[in-house]
């Protein structure tokens, strides 16, 4: 029998695709660069790390020159930070050191007997901490949440004058705002807002709105209306619509609004100075005014300025994912 061989379609056989070496030249500047980044960022975090390493040092280490780089890491300007203290008599100070010997003292308490002192209560500075989380905190939520509004509408609706609106919006972080300070001194002193807790929070609030609207809108424009239209198509009303559409496409947007208006309302020095004197004060200008005996403290200087940055630094942490993919939302479109 003949044998009939089945012939196909012969094709080019594939050779493999050689990917040359990236050319010296490139690789060299890639370098560069990669060494630039490194040096800059080692020059940006230096002052953070010397205040880091303040913060544990006594105040003869801090003060010496040259300056310590390795020393006996100590509390002591946590325990100035924190506390007030009182220097104690002779007897006194001899029962102290029985009560230590029993074990019976905290740990700032033996630092502050090893100074003859004796710790009398909590420091204002703790009372004011907690003055920059209600502030901060409050005056965030509020500006996000009106910004969120208002932005929903300068995208989705047509307003009248919207342009003009928006410009007047932006027009008020044009100025600086050290140069409002003594105009909003006398008004809030003749409202009875003055170092109140709630003149401070409208404060922060107005000043952040502007940014937060204008943040959040370019946020909202980026979300496709035709997904709100299929919403209200099937019974959706224009509210459910929002918080069940737009507010989940728009995470990444609020996440880094949060962020920014915290930044400013947490770190804010003029207004804080100017507009409080002691029940509404942060705690940015009474780190700076921190006096010890016979001069200044810088070991708690550092450890307040440490204190005060970790909160942010959590919260900013926490809110990475969404952070990074709101600075790149809308950067590249399908």
């Amino acid at each position: 029998m003949a044998r009939f061989e089945e012939r196909g379609p012969r094709f080019p056989t594939v050779q493999p695709v050689r990917v040359d070496k990236i050319h010296p030249r490139a690789q060299a500047l890639r370098r560069i660069v990669a060494l630039i980044a490194v040096v800059v960022t080692i020059i940006i975090l230096l002052p953070v790390f010397v205040m880091g390493i303040s913060a544990f040092k006594t105040r003869a280490d801090v003060m010496s020159s040259p300056p310590k780089v390795l020393f006996r890491p100590t509390l002591e300007g946590f325990m100035l930070l924190l506390t007030e203290r009182a220097v104690v008599s002779p007897a006194r100070l001899e029962e102290l050191q029985e009560t230590a010997k029993e074990g019976k003292l905290s740990l700032f308490e033996r630092l502050a007997l090893d100074a003859g002192m004796e710790i009398t209560g909590p420091s204002a500075y703790v009372f004011r901490l907690r003055n920059s989380v209600i502030i901060a905190g409050i005056s965030t939520i509020a500006s996000v949440v009106l910004g969120l509004f208002a932005a929903y509408a300068f995208s989705r609706f047509r307003l009248r004058g919207k342009d003009d609106l928006l410009f007047f919006i932006l027009s008020t972080r044009m100025l600086p705002a050290v140069v409002v300070t003594i105009p909003l001194f006398l008004m809030y002193r003749q409202l009875g807002l003055h170092d109140k807790h709630l003149g401070m929070i409208i404060l922060y609030t107005v000043f952040n709105l502007s940014f937060s609207v204008w943040l959040l809108k370019g946020f909202i424009d980026e979300i496709p209306k035709e997904y709100e239209e299929a919403a209200l198509v099937d019974g959706y009303t224009r509210l459910q619509a929002f918080f069940r559409i737009v507010l989940p496409q728009a995470a990444s947007g609020i996440a880094a609004t949060t962020v920014f208006c915290l930044i400013f309302a947490w770190n804010e020095y003029a207004f804080a100075l100017m507009l409080t004197s002691q029940r509404a004060r942060t705690a940015p200008p009474s780190i700076a005014t921190m006096m010890g005996r016979g001069g200044i403290e810088w070991s708690a200087i550092a450890a307040g300025s440490l204190g005060f940055l970790i909160p942010v630094v959590i919260v900013t942490f926490a809110l990475r994912k969404y952070l990074l993919r709101g600075i790149t939302f809308g950067a590249i479109r399908g």
